[in-house]
């Protein structure tokens, strides 16, 4: 059987000269996409300084998240199949040197606008970024490619979120010097990216490509339904601990410091990590089945910990619904993934990503509303009740209608 373009399109590029191989270009680009989900989650401990400094409500500090997510989706509508037409190079490339402006304004944000403008360019790059960053290793390693799309993005919103809250509390100019740092890093990133092997064929019709359309292939179409309340529930819940989860935290332990905020991101997103890499051999059905119970159970144990003031309960909950998150995430992505051609994968995880990111914002603004009018707690515990039902729905979703089954889901 002949290679298909994507082969064709690897065996050419890295015949060239200053071309990595398969292994240091599946690594680099890892690096990569863990890099800008750590920039993602960097500016989340920062917002007690931020709300400190500029004195503004919860509402405002869900928008400003909500600009991040909201730019990430329009950018991944109109450009998320755009590496499948002009190569994944040149947008990798692109999306990193705009992180690294985005990184900058961060840098000498003095007011609310500015710490907007940065967040929404920071959301372009990622969502650029980030289907280009998925079908590449997925070109690259179409067996870790998954595993690296699930956990990278777990452990970079990890070690944002914890890097910033060590250097907050131990560095000079605590506003400033993490974005120092992840400037730097996208710029080395940016100069080797230059030598990736490009693993799509050139194709036309990239300017069509950038209206604003979701090309999802008819055969992907019962999966992504399938794993639809998994991925919705998992994403709300990383809104809120994104935006308004550190507020929570430092309510529950009667810590008001950016540690406090890290610490509960890290545990949220370093046990979803840990979940993958040590249950990755698990089928996708299981997988969704166990993440749903997870989740629903790890929900259940953070309330108990915020209505009873047990710090211990709280992180213990958010452990749990990080195991959840993790195997979610990955059963879903392992269901939909191999329903594409290498020709449709960008445009199809472009489409996964808008589902997971319009879950991952619109949901985190419902609740800075329903905070300002019902108080953090009773809008806790309803924005938990909603993830409870999602979960429950995924539960019996992936047991009534399980991946491998022909019968559509009706």
């Amino acid at each position: 059987m002949p290679p298909g373009p994507s082969s064709l399109a690897l065996s050419r590029s890295s015949r060239q000269p200053f071309r990595f191989g398969r292994p240091a270009a599946t690594w680099l680009q890892a690096l990569i996409l863990l890099t800008f989900m750590a920039a993602s989650s960097a500016p989340t401990p920062l917002y007690s300084i931020y709300r400190a400094n500029w004195g503004f409500s919860a509402i405002t500090l869900t928008i400003v998240f909500a600009v991040y997510a909201i730019s990430l989706l329009l950018a991944l509508l109109m450009l998320g199949s755009l590496s499948d037409h002009i190569g994944r190079r040149p947008v990798i490339i692109g999306a990193l040197a705009l992180n690294a402006a985005a990184m900058a304004v961060f840098m000498t944000a003095s007011a609310v606008p500015l710490l907007i403008a940065a967040r929404l360019l920071q959301g372009l790059a990622t969502g650029a970024a980030t289907s280009a960053l998925a079908a590449g290793l997925m070109d690259l390693d179409r067996q870790r490619g998954p595993l690296i799309n699930s956990v990278a993005p777990m452990i970079g919103l990890a070690l944002g979120a914890l890097g910033t809250s060590i250097l907050v509390q131990f560095a000079p100019a605590p506003m400033q010097v993490v974005f120092i740092v992840l400037l730097a890093a996208f710029a080395v990133q940016a100069l080797a990216a230059c030598f990736l092997p490009e693993t799509s064929s050139k194709r036309r019709g990239a300017l069509a490509a950038m209206l604003p359309t979701v090309n999802v292939p008819r055969q992907a179409w019962r999966a992504l339904l399938l794993i639809a309340p998994m991925d919705v529930a998992a994403w709300a819940l990383g809104g809120f601990y994104l935006s308004l989860g550190p507020t929570l935290a430092g309510r529950v332990s009667g810590i008001h410091a950016p540690v406090i905020g890290g610490l509960m991101i890290f545990a949220l997103t370093v046990s979803a990590a840990i979940a993958v890499l040590l249950l990755r051999g698990w089928a996708p059905q299981r997988m969704l089945v166990f993440g749903a119970s997870a989740l629903t159970a790890g929900i259940a144990v953070t309330l108990a910990g915020v209505h009873g003031g047990a710090v211990s309960l709280f992180f213990l909950g958010t452990s749990l619904a990080g195991v959840g998150f993790g195997l979610g995430f990955l059963g879903a992505l392992r269901t939909v993934l191999p329903t594409a051609q290498p020709h449709e994968r960008a445009g199809l995880m472009a489409a996964f990503y808008i589902l997971s990111y319009l879950a991952f914002s619109l949901p985190a603004i419902g609740a800075g509303v329903l905070t300002h009018a019902v108080g953090l707690i009773a809008a806790t515990d309803y924005y938990g009740a909603a993830l409870i039902v999602l979960a429950a729905a995924a539960l019996i979703g992936a047991r009534l209608f399980p991946p491998g089954r022909k019968k559509a889901a009706a």
